[in-house]
């Protein structure tokens, strides 16, 4: 695995790894979002033909990043299954047995519909709006947040940010990208089997972009 870069905020060490996941040093977990595990079998059902090595792809990098960093906990802020349960969901609950010990908490997304007795059983603590751990609070969705819940340090998902370069004529690259303003930030779609959505960085705002196996600082 490439090294992760080192950002801090709210006084909490935080590494990027171009794994699309941020390590939370301070409270050894894992922060992710929008896995959308089951999406290609999802689609096969309706007779899409998606390779069935795009889920085991994401599912590996989870087993990577679980192996390089050892966590005690994993952090997910929505849409971590996307829709009714398959075999995909299947081979997940067969690895999180031999991980049982790892802590699980899903902040629910709108794609999270599986019963709460799957959660339940999978030992995922499941919370239907916002999570609080240490000085940060997570929550699928930013912009849906009222005045009140936006108090403190809030993770968030849901648009799958990304950004765009242009080159000469009409050339132009698309990359996934962590984004991290003074109350809040939006963490990249770890599943890839999902589209990105350009975002326009406010000039204060953070933005590092994944770049192959690497993490850059636009600053």
């Amino acid at each position: 695995m490439q090294a992760p870069i080192s950002f801090s905020i709210s006084g909490q060490q935080l590494w990027l790894s171009p794994l699309k996941a941020i390590f939370w040093e301070d409270q050894n977990s894992l922060i992710l979002s929008d896995l959308h595990f089951g999406k290609s079998g999802h689609f096969r059902k309706s007779g899409i033909a998606i390779p069935q090595n795009v889920y085991r792809n994401d599912l590996q990098r989870l087993f990577a990043l679980v192996q390089h960093f050892q966590p005690s906990s994993i952090i997910i802020v929505g849409d971590f299954f996307h829709s009714t349960q398959n075999k995909e969901a299947e081979l997940f609950s067969k690895w999180r047995i031999d991980h049982s010990g790892i802590v699980f908490n899903l902040v629910r997304g709108n794609h999270d519909i599986f019963p709460d007795r799957w959660y339940e059983s999978n030992n995922i603590k499941l919370h239907s709006k916002t999570y609080q751990q240490g000085p940060f609070c997570f929550v699928h969705e930013w912009s849906k947040c009222d005045d009140e819940e936006r108090k403190g340090y809030h993770f968030s998902g849901h648009i799958h940010p990304g950004v765009r370069f242009r080159g000469v004529g009409k050339q132009s690259l698309r990359l996934p990208c962590f984004y991290f303003e003074h109350d809040y930030a939006i963490l990249p779609a770890f599943g890839d089997f999902t589209g990105l959505a350009i975002i326009e960085p406010k000039r204060d705002a953070n933005v590092f972009v994944i770049a192959g196996n690497q993490v850059l600082n636009l600053q």
